[in-house]
Formats: structure tokens, C-alpha cells, sequence
């Protein structure tokens, strides 16, 4: 099955959620920093991601987002920015 990318972000409100939730992303990310991470995921991953993080993350006041990044025709920079050289990755920076 295919990976697609993904931007994964979230704002859990608890230091002790923040971490557990901080690490489970750590597991399937392939870039980012703080509460945002690009993540290649099959469905299944996707799946078990959502449920892993439920788990850590107290539904009625943390959050979590989950957009899949389609392909583009082509990548804007501003300031120091660099193009990414590897037409398979999209950069966020």
C-alpha cells in the first residue's frame, strides 16, 4: 500500500499529555518540530496513529489535526529559505 504525506499537528494543553503525545508522533514522523510533523503514512498507519494518540490526548480540551499534503507544481521560499534538491519530499520551513 502507498504512503501519502501528511501534516500532523497538535496543541495538547498538559505537560504530561504533551510529551506522550510528542513521542508517539516522533514515531511515525519523517520531519518537523514542536507540535507539527510531516508523517508518510499507509491507511493503516493513519489508523493507528489516530488511536495511539487518542489515547494520550484528553479529547474535550487537547486537539489534533491531520492534513494530507498533495502533490504542487512548484515550491515558493521567502528569506533564507532553500528549494528542496528531492522532488519526492515537500519542505515545510
Amino acid at each position: 500500500m502507498a504512503r501519502q504525506l501528511y501534516l500532523v499537528a497538535y496543541d495538547v494543553r498538559d505537560p504530561k499529555r504533551l510529551r506522550e503525545t510528542h513521542n508517539v508522533l516522533k514515531d511515525y514522523a519523517c520531519g518537523g518540530q514542536k507540535s507539527a510533523f510531516e508523517c508518510y503514512l499507509t491507511h493503516a498507519e493513519r489508523e493507528e496513529l489516530v488511536r495511539r494518540v487518542e489515547r494520550c490526548m484528553d479529547t474535550t480540551r487537547d486537539a489534533l489535526l491531520i492534513i494530507r499534503l498533495t502533490d504542487r507544481d512548484s515550491v515558493s521560499t521567502l528569506g533564507i529559505a532553500v528549494p528542496p534538491k528531492d522532488e519526492l519530499y515537500t519542505y515545510l520551513g
